[in-house]
């Protein structure tokens, strides 16, 4: 447990400036010193003195969009922005107060869903809690003050993170840290799923709870085929661009990627996609198309297609192949754009991404560019020359604004308790 004293003196701590390193990247000492001094001050002055510092990362999809709720394959990273908590115990409840917002109260003996508390923080504590109760895991009480620079709207999933955070703090607290990763995972999405009420697969909580880059095969969601990989295209920069546009009027176009792959695969007889051999599907298409859209037959030819994407993009970063990589990512980019159909929602003129993506096309240094996690609206993400990026980044904050353009890096480790 880290106190006033400890965290007073991080400046000179040269333990602390290689957790800094490793999870934040170069030149970020500084920032981190200020961020975990302020954090600690706010927290000791509601709750006293001394608390332990947890710090749940967010995540990017490298490849395989919309492949997840489907069985399918996925390559993910944890990335170099985090929410950060400082955490005492408490007895009967948990408290967390999020900086600049009010806090939230669940008591030990109250979790049960509630309709009215779908879609807030709140539900998911809550569904964390009912999770670890379920599966036979201790449960205890706990006051966290919370900071975070997870950008919101730029699909990191900030929601994930939050849960993974409570996960790994029961996780830490009351079960001496021996519930693993996987299952950090799945109680994360059950409570997205099941209370906060979005209908999401596994990718983002897996990216979250397992760091790095990562490879997951859910063929089978109950054992997922997990690989790491190490990531070292070092001369590239991961750029992530949050073109505007709202999301929260777009969760039955988010679903309906999900069911349509699902009506397919019913039309075949199976409850996934996965569950359907590519060549069966390509054979059925003449009768399938007086069963299902037309739209649905082309968001199923994405799912298969794509996960032979994410495997030779797993290959490429493997062997380090930065072409084969970038033609990878590029391929699955032009996939979401023209079969799976999530550039843009249904009537908009604006079209954020496709703008994006298309300039980003014409930009000189930009290797390779695509939508980014859900689609419709919100983000891009562009692989770019590291000696051209900052014209690149230059050039998309003209468009889109000084404060949705970031550059992040793969960061090594999940979430995780720092001190």
């Amino acid at each position: 447990m880290a106190d006033r004293k400890f965290v007073e003196n991080l400046a000179n701590n040269a333990g602390f400036a290689d957790v800094v390193k490793r999870l934040y990247g170069e030149n970020k000492l500084e920032y981190q010193i200020g961020r975990y001094q302020e954090l600690y001050n706010i927290h000791s002055k509601k709750y006293g003195e001394g608390g332990v510092f947890y710090s749940s990362p967010g995540r990017i999809e490298v490849c395989g969009n919309h492949t997840d709720h489907n069985n399918g394959k996925v390559l993910c990273a944890s990335i170099s922005v985090d929410t950060l908590a400082c955490v005492t115990p408490c007895e009967g409840k948990v408290i967390v107060e999020s900086i600049g917002f009010s806090p939230i109260e669940v008591s030990l003996n109250d979790i049960i869903s509630r309709k009215n508390e779908e879609g807030s923080a709140i539900s998911l504590v809550r569904g964390v809690l009912a999770y670890y109760k379920i599966c036979g895991y201790k449960i205890g009480g706990f006051c966290a003050t919370t900071t975070s620079d997870v950008f919101r709207g730029a699909g990191v999933s900030s929601s994930a993170c939050f849960e993974v955070l409570i996960c790994e703090i029961l996780n830490q607290m009351f079960n001496d840290g021996n519930i693993d990763k996987f299952t950090k995972a799945k109680a994360a999405h059950f409570a997205e799923t099941e209370y906060f009420g979005k209908p999401c697969g596994l990718l983002d909580q897996s990216a979250i709870a397992l760091g790095g880059v990562s490879y997951i095969d859910f063929k089978s969601t109950k054992d997922p085929l997990f690989k790491s990989i190490d990531w070292q295209f070092d001369d590239l920069n991961i750029v992530l661009i949050n073109t505007g546009g709202d999301h929260s009027d777009l969760t039955d176009q988010y679903a309906s990627i999900r069911l349509e792959m699902e009506e397919v695969a019913k039309s075949m007889g199976a409850k996934k996609l996965r569950k359907v051999k590519e060549k069966d599907f390509y054979n059925a298409i003449p009768q399938l198309q007086q069963q299902v859209s037309g739209r649905a037959i082309l968001r199923a030819m994405h799912f298969f297609e794509e996960n032979k994407r994410v495997d030779n993009c797993a290959k490429a970063v493997k062997k380090v192949n930065e072409r084969k990589f970038c033609d990878m990512i590029n391929a699955s980019g032009e996939s979401s754009y023209k079969t799976l159909q999530n550039c843009y929602p249904y009537g908009d003129v604006a079209q954020r991404i496709p703008l994006a993506i298309n300039l980003s096309k014409r930009s000189e240094g930009v290797k390779a560019v695509r939508v980014h996690g859900g689609g419709f609206a919100g983000t891009i993400i562009a692989y770019v020359d590291k000696s051209k990026c900052d014209g690149y980044v230059n050039k998309m904050k003209s468009v889109f604004g000084d404060d949705n353009v970031f550059v992040i890096g793969v960061r090594a480790d999940g979430t995780v308790k720092v001190f």
